[in-house]
């Protein structure tokens, strides 16, 4: 494929005529010669990246010519259901669906030294790092792969997307494991909206090493969505690493959002069909920590949030440790052998704890009081927030209630991270 990067020359994104134009363009001849082709894009919870069309793009596309197959890089998600495979990749069959079980269904290609793992992390870590991919990268039927994705400020890498993709979208347990607890072990404050981190320097590293013989490209997007319209700033489509770092350069000014003031209180909305579970959820947590103040109150409306796991044995570890802070967290990894084998789940107790800074308050409809406050999260029952914090009435930004309170209102913390600008 033809590597280029596009970037959007109004303030309304790229067209739709404009990425299908390019994405024939770097297509090009090679369309009519391949196969058999496996795209990756992200699952219902990455909507807002665009990656949703530009997969139906493809498919069109492609699938007179080879045989497509699909397969959502879902990382630890559950599989995407039939209503979020039409809503996001109308047009093309569910049946088209490939799921990628990361406990299961992975294939070991090689291991990071842990001489190098140390190395990245200054000391912090020093353990090897096995590399793990679903089996389906590794078929030599495939001769093309593309994985689709935004590049956006991450709490575990630094920046999402690219090879992430792949190592966690697509990863097994060990990697996934080991990743988190790298980038936790390491701060997620020092790594949130930067692109060489150490979870991205031993991403880096794999790929390099292991995985070059595959015939990978990525096609990477920079977007917004004001009142829940997607805006495509930017395509970026190659393998080569200069794409990504202009699709990081761009996000930076795209989704970085430093502000002079911190916040007292945030509040923060969940839309109802994006997020189900805290492990999901807490990106309120992780894009607004290092804007909130010092005895601050991070308040969360939670319509659609029922569990705290997206997966059942690590729902039942959040319920039986809790958000209890960074401390706690590492010294129950030494001594709870069923933490120690879940280093994911670590890692996101950290992430998801205001580690006694500032309160985390939880609004919900189908969790009780007992089970949020279970976690070590206040609670508000779902109705009875949303008559003081109305999230038809909030703008974003700073607003003023009647009673003169000042809140800071986010209506998707997935598409940003706010920080403090003299800390960042």
């Amino acid at each position: 494929m033809l590597g280029k990067s596009i970037y959007a020359d109004t303030p309304d994104g790229l067209s739709d005529a404009r990425i299908r134009e390019e994405l024939e363009n770097a297509l090009g001849d090679c369309r009519t010669k391949l196969k058999k082709v496996l795209i990756l894009p992200p699952d219902y919870t990455r909507f807002h990246s665009n990656a949703g069309r530009i997969t139906q793009l493809l498919y069109a596309m492609l699938k007179d010519d080879c045989e497509v197959d699909i397969m959502p890089a879902l990382g630890t998600h559950v599989p995407v259901s039939r209503s979020e495979w039409e809503h996001m990749f109308a047009g093309i069959p569910y049946e088209k669906m490939l799921v990628h079980s990361w406990r299961n269904d992975v294939t070991k290609v090689g291991v990071v030294p842990g001489e190098y793992v140390n190395e990245v992390s200054e000391g912090l870590v020093n353990d090897p790092i096995d590399v793990e991919v679903n089996r389906r990268l590794l078929d030599p039927s495939y001769d093309l792969i593309l994985s689709v994705g935004q590049v956006v400020p991450h709490e575990v890498v630094g920046m999402a997307n690219r090879n992430k993709n792949i190592f966690v979208g697509c990863g097994g347990s060990s990697m996934i494991n080991s990743s988190h607890m790298l980038g936790a072990f390491y701060g997620l404050e020092r790594v949130m909206g930067k692109d060489h981190t150490p979870v991205r320097n031993v991403f880096d590293y794999a790929e390099e090493h292991f995985l070059m013989q595959i015939p990978l490209c990525y096609i990477l997007t920079v977007t917004d969505a004001p009142g829940g319209h997607i805006r495509t700033h930017g395509l970026f489509i190659g393998r080569e690493r200069k794409y990504f770092e202009e699709a990081v350069a761009l996000a930076q000014k795209k989704n970085l959002n430093l502000v002079d003031r911190t916040f007292q209180k945030v509040v923060v909305l969940l839309d109802e069909n994006e997020f189900k579970s805290t492990w999901l959820g807490n990106k309120s947590v992780y894009r607004t920590r290092m804007a909130i103040s010092d005895g601050g109150e991070l308040i969360v409306l939670a319509p659609g949030v029922n569990k705290f796991g997206e997966d059942p044995s690590i729902d039942a570890l959040i319920r039986k440790y809790g958000y209890c802070g960074r401390e706690n967290v590492l010294k129950l990894v030494k001594e709870k052998e069923d933490l120690k084998a879940n280093l994911s789940a670590a890692a996101h107790l950290i992430h998801g704890s205001g580690d006694g800074r500032f309160s985390i308050t939880y609004c919900t409809r189908y969790l009780s009081r007992e089970e949020v406050e279970g976690v070590c999260y206040g609670y508000i029952p779902y109705d009875e927030a949303i008559k003081r914090y109305n999230p038809t009435v909030l703008k974003d930004g700073w607003n003023t209630l009647p009673d003169g309170e000042e809140i800071y209102y986010i209506s998707n913390p997935a598409l940003g991270l706010w920080a403090d600008r003299k800390k960042f």
